[in-house]
């Protein structure tokens, strides 16, 4: 059962952050760990201000912390229907559809992809590891869908590792993208890292280099600087255009975007369509603005105009995986069409 305590906060901790509050009030929670407690809405208090983890605490003021059951160490198998494209005794590749979580996470302990997967594949997992487990080599975000491929015995996911790492892998994304990027046909070379005002975004880097942390120890030779973030490279091409952005200019107001990947970085498409001027429509993150932006009339006009204000994810799926498979040297080439909610999506931005 979760366990429930309640904090009153002494004169002499006026002005504390909540979370070092907390931390000195429960010694045997890291602080990382009450921050994390935080951020989940597990700790209350008796006002109606905003509760984040820098949030200076006042004298008097009351915070009620309920810790939930400990989930298990290790994912638990579950049956979840899986859409499997290929399968042999050393890899399986899949569809994943949007709304599935690849890896068990705080908040997503149950329902994800490794779930279904220990599952599937039962006592054909020969380890990664030493562990019986799916090797995960890359990720879709949730409400991503698209073709991955997932090792099952530790040759397979050596392989696939070193394919990934020196970008010998076809990879491509469709995206329906607010307004079309400008040229059409181009590549964004950038570097990402997590923002600076939110941890839970990934934004361009526009520096290009930062002082190390004070506990950062500087290689022999080095110049006392590091640079910021990871290298990042989208290769795109304009598919199709979609509506007229205004009266005048010629432009589309939606396109749908081939976008083919070099480097797999966190959310790498959605930051990088954003950075151009052309953010996935949908994208709850790093969409500025909800639908598109269009010159037109009547009902065909209104139906796409509503249809793309009312989309509920980001429009983007992993349409085409292609890889040498890493034991039998077998050239692999997997290709999936965009699931129903983008078809139906660009069916009624075409009649635009």
């Amino acid at each position: 059962m979760p366990s429930t305590h309640n904090f009153t906060v002494e004169a002499d901790a006026a002005g504390t952050r909540l979370d070092r509050w907390l931390a000195n009030q429960l010694s045997d929670l890291s602080r990382s760990r009450l921050k994390g407690l935080i951020d989940d809405g597990q700790v209350i208090a008796g006002h109606d201000k905003p509760i984040d983890p820098k949030f200076k605490v006042s004298e008097g003021e009351t915070y009620t912390l309920t810790l939930p059951d400990p989930e298990p160490a290790t994912p638990q198998p579950e049956d979840i229907l899986l859409d499997v494209l290929f399968e042999d005794e050393h890899l399986i590749v899949i569809a994943k559809p949007c709304g599935m979580v690849v890896h068990p996470a705080p908040g997503a302990w149950s329902g994800t992809l490794v779930n279904a997967l220990l599952h599937h594949c039962g006592d054909s997992l020969s380890g990664i590891g030493g562990v019986a487990r799916p090797g995960i080599v890359h990720r879709l975000d949730k409400d991503t869908s698209g073709v991955m491929v997932v090792a099952k015995s530790e040759v397979a996911h050596t392989g696939l590792v070193a394919r990934f790492q020196a970008h010998d892998m076809d990879r491509r994304y469709l995206a329906i993208t607010r307004g079309a990027p400008r040229p059409l046909i181009g590549r964004i070379e950038t570097r990402i890292d997590r923002s600076s005002s939110d941890r839970k975004k990934m934004e361009v880097v526009r520096e290009s280099v930062r002082a190390p942390s004070a506990d950062w120890h500087e290689p022999e030779g080095g110049d006392g600087y590091v640079e910021k973030g990871k290298h990042a490279i989208t290769n795109y091409t304009t598919l199709e255009g979609f509506g007229h952005l205004d009266e005048k200019s010629g432009l589309p107001a939606a396109a749908m975007v081939e976008c083919r990947l070099e480097t797999g970085r966190t959310h790498q498409i959605r930051v990088h369509m954003a950075h151009i001027g052309a953010p996935v429509i949908g994208d709850p993150v790093y969409g500025k603005h909800k639908g598109i932006k269009a010159f037109g009339e009547g009902e065909a006009f209104i139906e796409a105009t509503t249809a793309a204000r009312q989309f509920r994810r980001q429009a983007l799926h992993a349409y085409i995986l292609g890889f040498e498979h890493p034991v039998t040297g077998e050239a692999l080439h997997f290709e999936q069409p965009p699931p129903d909610d983008m078809a139906e999506l660009m069916a009624k931005l075409r009649a635009m």
